[in-house]
């Protein structure tokens, strides 16, 4: 073993790292709540905004609101460093293939958290103002192989999506958790089977909107979590099923908070 990965070793199981992933866990487990409430309104008709955004916007206009978001950015920040040096020396006990896959998995949630803080960051600099630029999809389809690049992704989101319920529904999640209490793994079951499937289907909705918008080759079928959760209540029995969904996202703000205080990091 090399020194260099020797120190990162350590630094992954070092107490600070351990606690930085648990406030990342905590900081997730907010956000998805805040959006489960925000999704909850769009289902009675009051409006707002329930997407990532909207919840920093909500958690901004509270007292202390912009020391709180600075505190979430840290939180995304020291999850995603423990996750990426995860992906440089974490999963000894796999081998083969399968410890690829994972260290992999590892990198892109480490890329993916990381970016939530830097964005957490520009949300308060910029005094919560909204990117008025053209639309991300938009962009990529304008590009050579764009068309295809869209559909690559909306397939991989509904997969990502299929495999969180699956995880959810086969509870494999509670391997990784060191629970004290026979009630306390009860909820903890509950929870994250509620949360990871009602996740996994809102993801399966947002890569089926991808996947659209790349065959019919309009971007403006491409939708985020908002309008993907907004277009839901305008179906048959839309406002049950919005409501539905949002009840997964709070389950899986419930669920990262428990996560963050027994996963095993």
């Amino acid at each position: 073993m090399s020194s260099t990965e020797k120190a990162a070793r350590q630094a992954k199981d070092s107490k600070p790292v351990e606690a930085l992933a648990r406030l990342g866990l905590a900081a997730r487990g907010l956000v998805y709540a805040v959006i489960g409430l925000l999704a909850v309104q769009v289902s009675v008709g009051k409006g707002g905004e329930a997407d990532r955004s909207g919840a920093l916007g909500a958690i901004r206009k509270q007292p202390f609101g912009e020391v709180l978001l600075v505190v979430l950015a840290i939180g995304f920040a020291g999850y995603a460093a423990w996750r990426l040096l995860e992906a440089a020396v974490g999963h000894q006990d796999e081998e083969g293939g399968k410890k690829v896959v994972k260290r992999l998995g590892s990198l892109a949630r480490g890329l993916l958290y990381g970016s939530f803080a830097v964005t957490t960051l520009t949300f308060v600099s910029s005094g919560g103002s909204q990117d008025k630029t053209r639309p991300l999809t938009a962009r990529v389809m304008a590009m050579t192989g764009g068309q295809l690049l869209v559909g690559a992704a909306g397939v991989a989101v509904i997969g990502g999506g299929l495999y969180m319920a699956y995880r959810g529904l086969k509870k494999k999640f509670l391997k990784k958790l060191t629970l004290p209490t026979p009630t306390s793994r009860s909820l903890a079951e509950r929870l994250g089977t509620a949360g990871l499937v009602g996740r996994g289907l809102v993801f399966c909705l947002i890569g089926g909107f991808l996947v659209d918008a790349a065959v019919t080759f309009d971007p403006n079928k491409a939708k985020g979590l908002d309008a993907a959760l907004k277009t839901l209540a305008q179906q048959a029995f839309g406002t049950v099923l919005l409501l539905v969904a949002a009840l997964g996202l709070l389950a899986f703000g419930a669920w990262s908070f428990v996560e963050a205080r027994y996963r095993d990091v």
